[in-house]
């Protein structure tokens, strides 16, 4: 079976200039995978509140034993936001993981400075993207 969805955090408007504040995050279950695409460009401050309330909703529709966070489109992440990836790891029940994936080469310097990348499992890609093979 193979569910997919889209989550969206709360909307806010910006001074009436029409832009939306949200955070979108794609998913895709399937073969016991929950694949959580983070659809933005930063996870970092200003949106690290949305994102773990945003993935904490994810997580809890899922009894998938792995959760594969696809982070290729984040170009940018900050304390704030390595916090908020860290949080949603201590929100999962025992016997789901979460594993971090395609990641862009200065969301990688942050982990590895941080040495947060001997905590997470890394992938190169996600299962199911790019021919990646989900299972």
């Amino acid at each position: 079976m193979v569910r997919i969805g889209r989550y969206d955090g709360p909307h806010r408007d910006r001074g009436g200039s029409g832009n939306q504040d949200a955070m979108q995050i794609d998913t895709e279950e399937n073969a016991g995978i929950l694949i959580a695409r983070v659809a933005e460009t930063r996870i970092d401050a200003s949106v690290a509140i949305r994102f773990k309330d945003t993935m904490r909703r994810i997580v809890a529709g899922t009894r998938s034993q792995r959760i594969v966070l696809d982070l290729g489109q984040v170009d940018f992440l900050d304390s704030s936001g390595l916090g908020a990836i860290v949080s949603v790891m201590k929100l999962l029940p025992s016997g789901q993981r979460l594993e971090l994936a395609a990641l862009t080469g200065n969301v990688a310097k942050v982990l590895r400075l941080t040495r947060m990348d001997t905590i997470f499992p890394i992938l190169a890609t996600a299962p199911g993207r790019d021919g990646g093979q989900v299972g």
